[in-house]
């Protein structure tokens, strides 16, 4: 007997919890914590902005809303990327 073809990758890209300190994301079965001290820009979001978040490319993940793009190296790493944009 013979399996069926596999079907699409179901792997989805989500906010899986807000808190006082952060965000965690999840994006191919790995979450990711987002300080809100590393990551000022989701602080005073709303809530939709927040979960408002697109993976365009493996790795690569855009909030539209906010207009904050974040690599996996910058949320793995923020400290080798110091330089943030003002909040207002």
């Amino acid at each position: 007997m013979r399996s069926s073809t596999p079907g699409n990758d179901t792997s989805t890209t989500e906010i899986t919890h807000i808190s006082s300190y952060g965000i965690w994301l999840l994006a191919d079965n790995e979450e990711f914590f987002m300080s809100y001290d590393d990551f000022p820009w989701f602080k005073d979001q709303p809530l939709r902005a927040i979960l408002n978040v697109e993976q365009p490319s493996q790795g690569h993940f855009y909030w539209p809303e906010i207009d904050v793009d974040l690599s996996r190296e910058i949320i793995n790493n923020p400290d080798r990327f110091p330089l943030k944009a003002k909040t207002t």
